[in-house]
């Protein structure tokens, strides 16, 4: 146990207690005096709960998570289903269940989980390069039935991450450069038609939109696109979050001092829109460290990647790396004017149980494979040695 302790990479902890300590001082910062008041207390228990989680997943040889990855899938899959029929309702999305005090969103559980089975999938090819029928596409179509289970549940942020961490995954397994132009044409050719079109057809697509029980999106997708065409209620949220994120100037106005964001005038403050608080009430050089600290992080998660012998441990921390990525992205992106808003939380710092235990334990299963990593799994040895011996042949 000492042994593998040692091998635990050090600045990886200290940034997550770095995240932590700002955390809860962001959280502290804009519920105390509201109905969230004491909200840090509760995001103190989620991270000794995470860090349990985080430390035990160190322990556990991540080849035996690849190993079991198709029950995984499949478990995923049953929770992403019931949670489509008996989940509760919150900010529109019907993706949680509750019992008791305690809650659950399956659709950020099921990023881990899916970053697991894909790795486990493509672990299973050749090294040579994937082909589209027989890899590319078996492997896209199984990502798409989580992905669409997800949009029926209204959460447009989580569904994305599904997609980003199959792109991620599919460059590093080697898919052929010509499929990922191809691949890539296509989607900027989706996203510039997209664009296109519902800025120019904006009025069919909201009332088609709105048939469809959809209307919420164009209230998140307006401000970014058409923000001439956006209501008051629909611009509110990323309007005032630009203001505060530009009145914070160079140093911000100071700890527990952000005129808009303890007057209540940008919503969910301790959870999706903790970056605004911070870039108001400690500038352009709090919001600089905190970008540092994820920059830092995630340098050292791809210096893990290189380290690794083993052939999964590079796809999972690939697949971690996506994740955080877009994630961080997403988040920031949205309140800066690059991104619509979506509700992804900003990763370590937003307050949410579920996203806190996903995004630490996603950093154990890495500590894991520069553990457990250093050592070639039979299963890839032995088709190296069949081949050897062909050619010796």
């Amino acid at each position: 146990m000492l042994q593998k302790l040692k091998k635990v990479d050090y600045v990886v902890v200290f940034i997550l207690f770095v995240f932590m300590g700002i955390s809860l001082m962001a959280i502290y910062s804009v519920t105390t005096g509201t109905k969230f008041e004491g909200s840090h207390i509760k995001m103190l228990e989620f991270y000794i709960l995470a860090f349990i989680a985080f430390f035990g997943l160190i322990f556990l040889d991540y080849k035996l998570l690849v190993k079991y990855a198709l029950y995984i899938y499949l478990f995923g899959i049953v929770l992403l289903v019931a949670v489509n029929f008996l989940g509760s309702d919150v900010n529109g999305a019907q993706g949680w269940f509750k019992i008791g005090g305690f809650s659950l969103q399956p659709a950020e559980l099921f990023k881990l989980l899916l970053i697991i089975f894909l790795t486990y999938l493509l672990m299973k090819r050749p090294k040579a390069n994937l082909s589209l029928w027989r890899d590319v596409l078996p492997i896209g179509g199984l990502t798409f039935i989580p992905f669409a289970l997800v949009m029926l549940q209204n959460d447009l942020g989580n569904a994305l991450s599904y997609v980003l961490i199959l792109l991620g995954l599919l460059w590093v397994g080697n898919i052929k450069f010509l499929h990922a132009f191809l691949a890539l044409i296509i989607l900027a050719a989706v996203a510039v038609g997209g664009i296109f079109s519902y800025i120019h057809y904006h009025d069919n697509i909201e009332k088609f939109l709105d048939k469809m029980g959809r209307n919420h999106w164009t209230e998140r997708i307006d401000p970014w696109l058409v923000p001439d065409k956006a209501t008051a209620k629909a611009s509110y949220h990323t309007k005032n979050a630009k203001l505060a994120i530009a009145s914070g100037g160079m140093m911000g106005e100071g700890y527990m001092q952000g005129s808009s964001v303890q007057s209540g005038r940008v919503p969910y403050t301790y959870s999706d829109s903790i970056f605004v608080e911070i870039a108001e009430e400690f500038g352009f050089v709090g919001s600089s460290v905190v970008l540092l600290l994820y920059f830092i992080l995630i340098h050292r998660l791809i210096l893990i990647c290189l380290e690794c012998r083993d052939r999964a441990g590079p796809l999972l921390i690939v697949g971690v790396v996506s994740m955080m990525l877009y994630q961080i992205f997403e988040n920031i992106g949205a309140f800066i004017g690059l991104m619509p808003l979506t509700g992804i939380t900003l990763p370590f710092i937003s307050y949410g149980g579920t996203s806190l235990l996903i995004n630490m334990a996603s950093i154990g299963i890495v500590m894991s494979v520069r553990v457990h990593g250093h050592e070639v799994s039979e299963d890839i040895i032995v088709p190296t040695q069949k081949i050897s011996s062909t050619k010796h042949a």
